[in-house]
């Protein structure tokens, strides 16, 4: 049970680990998370699914997003190329899946691109699963 759900995009709540964002932290200053609830925000500006970052303007910010790595993800992709463009500085936690239409439409050549070495643990309400992890390795965009 515990492995369908850790393996799959079932779920939309997967916590950034928090050293990692604290490391970018440093680095951007983040004033912005559009994909959050209000228990796993990051950001002191956020927004839920009930606000829907992908309707909203993040223009101005500077943006941390760790989207919901279901069939929207290309959605919220494309919606942070598009804020770039009209000047937030975004940078996102994503799947590295080279291989997909959003990643050669809206990464490729067009965004810097870290990839994140070994399999990230992500957990859900502050704790973490002991031995799980994503079934794909990580990048930063």
């Amino acid at each position: 049970m515990m492995s369908e759900v850790m393996f799959s995009s079932k779920r939309k709540d997967w916590e950034t680990p928090k050293e990692l964002f604290d490391e970018l932290d440093r680095e951007f200053h983040f004033t912005l998370d559009p994909a959050s609830t209000d228990e796993n925000a990051l950001c002191k500006k956020h927004f839920t699914p009930r606000e829907d970052g992908l309707q909203q303007s993040w223009q101005g910010e500077t943006v941390y997003c760790n989207p919901p790595y279901g069939r929207e993800l290309p959605l919220w992709i494309e919606k942070a190329a598009k804020e770039a463009q009209k000047g937030a500085t975004v940078v996102m936690l994503i799947p590295s899946r080279t291989d997909t239409k959003a990643f050669h439409d809206f990464i490729y050549g067009k965004a810097e691109i870290r990839f994140i070495r070994g399999r990230l643990r992500f957990g859900v309400g502050g704790g973490y699963f002991g031995r799980g992890s994503l079934s794909f390795n990580g990048s930063y965009i």
